[in-house]
């Protein structure tokens, strides 16, 4: 039997390679982005509490209303914001999905959806298989600071979309006031969609704020926002999340997501409604991970590695060109055999695979774990 892949040079994701080969060496995995500390205690025993209590058979398609009125009760206190939680708000088997079900809702055969590089590896092959175009703009090292000049000029009559991601994974970078400004104005008066993938939004650093596109009201007014509960309650395999969009968009979104999941694990869902109700539960997160990171990049300041301090996300670039002139393929597959520590080479997020000589690695691990790590990387 024969036939031709939607997807034909779609591989195994670099994820999957390096966690992978961090089992066979038995090497600390920083490449994968998950915590290796427990979920809080509180939120499991919810979870028991729940399914004790019978929430063990089908959510509502859109999700159970209860944790719909709990988000967008916190973007009201978070952004003084607000979706409607019957109209607006719809809860996914996390960020992934609300990706791909956006996408496939919105994008036709040669639509053309630009997207920022480097760039979470979910986007292009939802766009592609789709009909899409992914129209790349790369963004380079250190800073990955967005050119909008750029940008306007890559704006043609097929833009359908705009894929924005901040704190953005991998860089550790952020959408500033001004950026997020200059893409309002860049869109408006223009039918595109902004995708607006926030699920880092509880994790900058330094004291500066999350800029959501709910705070714009041109941006809002177009843009979808997808979120994770995974990433920001520590729980990555419950695959839970949510997506808010104005009415008019949304419903496009529900026609996709009724066939794709239908529905979403329910006692999990009942679980967070409660959680939610405790704001520190999301307020704690940014000093919570500021610490981790400084922790990490306090400890390896005397290596020779060189870096600029991630302003979000739980992931740190690292430098490696005073090291080794190696490709960061090699060099990372290298640390993981040799010296057993494994991370994420950032030229595969890249247009082309352009190589800056850095590579990723999640600080979203115990301390006694990014002190074992740090000990490695200081004799490299």
């Amino acid at each position: 039997m024969q036939h031709q892949s939607k997807l034909p040079n779609i591989g195994t994701t670099i994820f999957s390679v390096m966690s992978a080969l961090a089992n066979k060496h038995q090497a600390i995995n920083l490449s994968q982005g998950f915590p290796n500390f427990k979920s809080d205690q509180k939120l499991i025993d919810l979870v028991s509490k729940a399914m004790n209590s019978g929430y063990n058979q089908y959510a509502p398609m859109p999700g159970s209303l209860v944790l719909r009125n709990a988000i967008s009760k916190k973007f009201e206190n978070l952004y003084n914001s607000s979706y409607h939680p019957e109209s607006e708000i719809t809860v996914t088997a996390g960020a992934t999905q609300a990706i791909y079900t956006i996408i496939s809702a919105l994008i036709r055969q040669d639509d053309e959806v630009i997207i920022f590089r480097p760039a979470y590896d979910c986007y292009e092959p939802a766009i592609e298989i789709n009909g899409g175009k992914t129209i790349s703009i790369q963004l380079k090292a250190p800073n990955y600071n967005v050119d909008w000049e750029a940008v306007k000029q890559k704006i043609t009559s097929k833009t359908k979309m705009i894929i924005i991601n901040s704190p953005q994974n991998p860089s550790g970078t952020i959408f500033s006031e001004a950026d997020m400004l200059e893409l309002q104005k860049i869109t408006e008066g223009t039918d595109i969609i902004v995708l607006s993938d926030e699920v880092y939004e509880h994790i900058v650093f330094d004291g500066e704020k999350h800029q959501s596109v709910c705070l714009f009201h041109g941006l809002k007014s177009r843009s979808f926002i997808t979120a994770s509960f995974g990433k920001t309650f520590h729980n990555t395999g419950w695959k839970l999340g949510y997506c808010c969009a104005p009415k008019v968009l949304m419903e496009e979104f529900r026609k996709v997501h009724q066939f794709n999941v239908f529905s979403v694990n329910h006692p999990a869902q009942i679980a967070l409604a409660d959680y939610l109700n405790e704001e520190e539960h999301y307020n704690s997160l940014p000093d919570f991970f500021q610490q981790k990171r400084d922790l990490f990049l306090n400890l390896i300041k005397d290596s020779r590695f060189n870096f600029k301090p991630s302003q979000g996300t739980y992931f740190q670039v690292l430098n490696y060109e005073d090291i080794t002139t190696e490709n960061d393929l090699k060099f990372a597959e290298r640390l993981t055999v040799e010296n057993k520590i494994a991370s994420i080479p950032m030229s595969v997020f890249n247009d082309n695979n352009q190589d800056y000589k850095v590579l990723r690695f999640c600080f979203a691990k115990t301390d006694d774990t990014l002190k074992q790590a740090a000990e490695i990387l200081n004799k490299v």
